[in-house]
């Protein structure tokens, strides 16, 4: 059985993980940073951003900021955290930063919630011990 997500949930991730993380470094986000975080086009980014206020994941304030809603911050957090531990674990067994941010943005969509909750707890078991 597998576990994959469908592609636009994929794709909800990766833009909830680019907000939030645009938003930890600059503070307020226009589309315009998301298009050159993202390497995309502005129209691209306008109709993704239409999909997120519609799933009720985004908010654009009276200035033009888009805002991540509760929903939309809290599965923003889960993704980046998934993607932050397994680029962690993977660095830890020799991979190189580059290609572990990498492959861990292909696994942090179709790891299941069980397996993932376990390579967190066994990693943060691991660096404890280790420190």
């Amino acid at each position: 059985m597998r576990h994959t997500k469908h592609r636009s949930d994929e794709s909800v991730e990766d833009y909830l993980e680019v907000i939030l993380s645009l938003q930890q470094q600059i503070g307020n986000v226009r589309s315009i940073d998301i298009a050159h975080e993202m390497n995309f086009s502005k129209p691209s980014v306008s109709v993704a951003m239409k999909n997120l206020r519609e799933k009720g994941y985004v908010a654009v304030d009276e200035s033009g900021y888009i805002v991540l809603t509760d929903v939309g911050k809290k599965r923003a957090e889960d993704v980046l955290d998934r993607h932050t531990i397994l680029t962690e674990c993977l660095v830890h067994i020799g991979v190189s930063r580059e290609t572990a941010m990498k492959d861990a943005c292909m696994i942090e969509h179709d790891l299941s919630e069980e397996t993932f909750l376990a390579i967190k707890d066994y990693f943060q078991k691991m660096t404890k011990k280790n420190n």
